[in-house]
């Protein structure tokens, strides 16, 4: 699977073949109407398994679909993982919700998210969401694996993109984790075990009580 600095040469060239192409078939295609994402304002870095990810909040989410709501966090976070909601119903409209009950229907769709572990909130002025902080979609793909909601087919695209686009090794890296957690948690519950075990005071024989009976 590729690292890192190999998915980002590949990424290169496929942006040059793209360029190429678009000389041919795109030769006169005005600048105005063309995004360059370095040029460009208004634009926040996405990951490249965020349409996978929607994917699989929305079958966890029946009903009741969040992934748009997700998406709409990343196109309003400040290329930083922390968001500010002063406005929910500013959000809330974004993400499609409209009527008297739009920012308790985005505000359900948020506790989704935050269950699945795509996000995770501080309450403030605005209320229960005002702080929100951008989870790493490829480890919460992972953990919902792990906790068994996701279906191997989709799971199986998912490790597919993720080492296409080289970020399989953030998939290990959470993996690693978890295994050192683990590690840690089993060695505190012996050592917790052991020292329950030297400070218990050793219980005591009872005393033999003598009577004497008088002849």
């Amino acid at each position: 699977m590729a690292n890192g600095k190999q998915a980002t040469a590949k990424r290169m060239k496929m942006a040059e073949r793209a360029q190429q192409q678009m000389e041919i078939h795109f030769p006169n295609m005005p600048g105005v109407f063309v995004w360059r994402r370095k040029t460009n304002d208004g634009y926040t870095t996405i990951p490249r398994t965020l349409p996978i990810a929607m994917q699989a909040i929305d079958m966890q989410s029946k009903g009741q679909p969040a992934g748009h709501t997700l998406f709409c966090l990343w196109a309003r976070s400040p290329d930083h993982p922390l968001i500010t909601i002063e406005n929910p119903g500013t959000f809330a409209s974004e993400a499609g919700f409209i009527g008297e009950r739009a920012v308790d229907t985005w505000r359900r769709r948020m506790k989704r998210l935050r269950d699945l572990w795509f996000i995770q909130t501080k309450p403030g002025a605005s209320g229960e969401f005002h702080y929100v902080l951008l989870l790493n979609p490829n480890a919460a793909m992972e953990w919902m694996r792990g906790q068994g909601l996701m279906q191997d087919l989709l799971y199986a695209r998912f490790i597919e993109r993720a080492a296409d686009v080289g970020a399989y090794g953030e998939i290990e890296a959470v993996r690693e984790y978890w295994k050192a957690q683990q590690t840690a948690q089993l060695a505190a519950q012996q050592a917790a075990l052991l020292a329950a075990q030297q400070v218990t005071p050793a219980v005591a024989a009872p005393a033999t009580t003598t009577t004497v009976i008088s002849a």
